[in-house]
């Protein structure tokens, strides 16, 4: 793949390291997100490390843009402090993502290497809630 290919949001991933440059600081706050609307918007946010687990810089963006109005992500990207660069999501953040965006894009990569994958690529042969749910089945 050629450096940065047309399918990255390089707009997203400038918000996200910006975000991460400014805003991550001391062990709170080492990942800020970035995910794109579906009307264009951008909207962002900063994990909240704790050592029980606090949210992912992605969780947190699920529920600001929720507050914002926007139901409907088309693409999300993370970027580690300190000049890190972008970093996937873990596993409890793909799930979560799969479940609420099921078309979601998700920018992955290093330096020059940076794509787009779907999120369902990142985490196939998953176990989808909203089938779950809306079949009316628990889980177990």
């Amino acid at each position: 793949m050629t450096a940065q290919g047309p399918d990255v949001d390089r707009e997203l991933v400038a918000a996200a390291t910006e975000l991460a440059r400014t805003r991550c600081h001391g062990e709170q706050h080492t990942m800020a997100a970035a995910a794109r609307a579906r009307d264009g918007r951008i909207v962002t946010g900063l994990n909240a490390y704790h050592f029980t687990g606090g949210p992912c810089a992605e969780l947190v963006v699920i529920g600001t843009a929720a507050a914002q109005g926007a139901y409907d992500l088309t693409t999300v990207v993370a970027v580690g402090d300190g000049g890190r660069g972008v970093v996937p999501p873990c596993g409890r953040c793909r799930q979560v993502l799969l479940d609420y965006f099921p078309a979601l894009g998700v920018i992955v990569g290093t330096g020059d290497r940076l794509r787009t994958v779907a999120i369902t690529d990142l985490l196939p042969e998953s176990y989808i809630w909203a089938d779950h749910r809306n079949a009316g089945h628990g889980t177990g």
